[in-house]
């Protein structure tokens, strides 16, 4: 099935880009709160070729045969996120940088209503609204995701994810330090008011 046709009417449909990717921390919350119901996650595999190159260059003790099996496990747990067949979209759009063009091709082909990266000048809204779709920072969306999706299926997911940590066990407040590092600020500040339910 075309991935155009997979999901189209979901709001909350987010393509991530490669450097939401690249962080484990980062990648394992969006991700469990995507199974949670609370977002259908996209990428393509040149967004996984991207953040697994940088991962293999810029960290020590991580090996191709450890991310290969990162990618594989995503792409099993969520099997309609992988976007095809949208290389045609690629040379009709406009970026600061040409090399994100992917991404956005991504987006609009199947109607995504978000880009979710760090590199927000990248993709102007100008740009962007045309097409129905919005780039919002980790940190904006994984907040609004939070806290408009529905909050208590997200706490109880957050909660479950820390439980699980055991390498070494933390506390909610350690992982939430975790997260602020990750540059979760709002986010994190929104979680501290709810502390109790983490």
């Amino acid at each position: 099935m075309d991935n155009a046709a997979i999901d189209a009417d979901v709001t909350e449909s987010a393509v991530l880009d490669a450097n939401v990717l690249y962080s484990v921390a980062l990648r394992d919350l969006l991700l469990r709160l995507a199974a949670g119901g609370l977002f259908k996650p996209f990428w393509s595999e040149e967004i996984q070729n991207e953040w697994t190159r940088n991962v293999l260059q810029n960290c020590s003790g991580v090996t191709p045969e450890k991310l290969e099996r990162t990618c594989q496990a995503m792409n099993t747990s969520f099997p309609k996120a992988i976007v095809r067949e949208y290389e045609a979209i690629i040379p009709t759009l406009q970026l600061p940088d040409p090399d994100d063009r992917h991404v956005l091709a991504a987006a609009i082909h199947i109607k995504a209503k978000y880009i979710v990266t760090f590199n927000l000048d990248d993709f102007p809204q100008t740009i962007l609204q045309t097409h129905g779709i919005e780039a919002l920072s980790p940190d904006e969306f994984a907040l609004r995701v939070i806290k408009d999706v529905d909050q208590y299926i997200a706490f109880r997911v957050i909660k479950r994810y820390r439980s699980n940590l055991d390498r070494p066990p933390m506390t909610a407040d350690e992982h939430l330090a975790i997260l602020e590092q990750r540059r979760l600020t709002k986010t994190v500040a929104f979680l501290r008011e709810h502390k109790a339910f983490l």
